[in-house]
């Protein structure tokens, strides 16, 4: 859409709000006292100066767009200011970062687990205990029973 007709349109819809409002406003301001209505007649016509200043003195910037699609997605859009060569730059670089994070936490998950898994391989094979006995439920039983008397004797 051009730019101009959706400000034309915006002001176009602002001024009739306006006019609603102020009609609105000067009913009610019939039944309110002389003071109070003088009040008022004064702050409107301070808001009507500056709603008559120009408009370099108030920046007006656009919201981020959110289109939805169809499948209940939704996107979020730059509007009409899209995203420069070093914008796009800039998110590349944070993409390509996070990925670089994910596979180093990866790595080092990995390494853990492998020292883990190794230690526990080579206690089981230097035990004096054969790695069968710990299957065995009856020699899990007097494991736990003697750990109990040995923290009790303490």
């Amino acid at each position: 859409m051009n730019m101009n007709y959706d400000e034309s349109r915006a002001e176009a819809l602002q001024g009739r709000f306006g006019l609603r409002v102020a009609a609105r406003l000067s009913a009610g301001a019939e039944a309110l006292p002389h003071d109070i209505g003088e009040r008022l007649r004064v702050a409107r016509q301070q808001a009507l100066a500056q709603r008559r200043q120009p408009k370099a003195a108030a920046r007006l910037r656009r919201a981020p767009l959110v289109a939805s699609h169809d499948g209940g997605t939704a996107s979020l859009g730059f509007g009409d200011e899209a995203l420069g060569f070093w914008g796009r730059l800039a998110s590349g670089a944070l993409v390509l970062a996070l990925a670089i994070g994910l596979v180093a936490v990866n790595i080092v998950q990995d390494d853990d687990r492998a020292i883990e898994v190794a230690e526990l391989d080579s206690a089981l094979l230097t035990d004096d205990l054969p790695p069968a006995a710990y299957a065995d439920p009856g020699f899990l039983r007097y494991l736990k029973t003697t750990a109990q008397d040995s923290s009790a004797s303490r």
